[in-house]
């Protein structure tokens, strides 16, 4: 029944197109990010693995977690003072600017990529766990139009961070609880496979 579920919010949201692409000015955005670059990284990538890149990321994903740490549906104590200040405007450009940026790539842990291939690719029969590679794509560069966003590459500590948050329901800023239903299908040990295999991802 999930599995359905998530193909048929697939499909759907892959009909929205409202506001897919950046809009907002790229030079603006960078000279905004200087104050990013402290944990993101000068290019977007990350050096700490517990810190998301950002670069290569959909701009509409990087404006909604934005307005989601101003509004505090997403609550984190280091985001917290850096969005209090961000005009509407400055969300825009620097979702433009990270969103133009090349992003790298990580190497998955050789002993994880078995079990993490076959969670992404195929998913879980016996609870109805979805494979991820239906809205996130065969490579992990999620889906701009269906507003999945890029996981591929992604440091796997990280990821496996997000999906504990989301499964704990600490975090819960997931479109219709789909994260948090699918965090809460898979183990740890199942949530640091497929984190792993992701990374690897491109």
């Amino acid at each position: 029944m999930m599995k359905i579920k998530v193909l048929v919010i697939c499909f759907f949201m892959a009909l929205l197109s409202t506001k897919v692409f950046a809009v907002g000015d790229v030079q603006a955005g960078k000279a905004k990010a200087a104050i990013c670059a402290a944990c993101h990284g000068q290019n977007g990538n990350s050096v700490n693995p517990i810190w998301p890149k950002l670069a290569g990321q959909h701009a509409f994903y990087i404006e909604k977690e934005l307005h989601d740490f101003q509004k505090q549906k997403r609550v984190d104590p280091s985001m917290a003072p850096m969005v209090a200040g961000l005009s509407a405007v400055d969300i825009e450009n620097l979702a433009a600017y990270f969103a133009s940026l090349p992003s790298t790539v990580e190497a998955a842990s050789a002993d994880k990529i078995k079990l993490g291939e076959k969670l992404y690719r195929a998913g879980k029969v016996d609870n109805g766990l979805p494979a991820c590679i239906a809205c996130h794509g065969p490579n992990g560069a999620g889906s701009a139009p269906a507003r999945f966003p890029r996981i591929g590459g992604q440091h796997a500590a990280y990821l496996s961070k997000a999906l504990k948050d989301f499964k704990a329901e600490t975090r819960n800023n997931d479109h219709q609880a789909m994260m948090r239903d699918i965090a809460g299908r898979m183990s740890n040990k199942e949530i640091e496979a497929v984190s792993s295999y992701i990374s690897g991802l491109h």
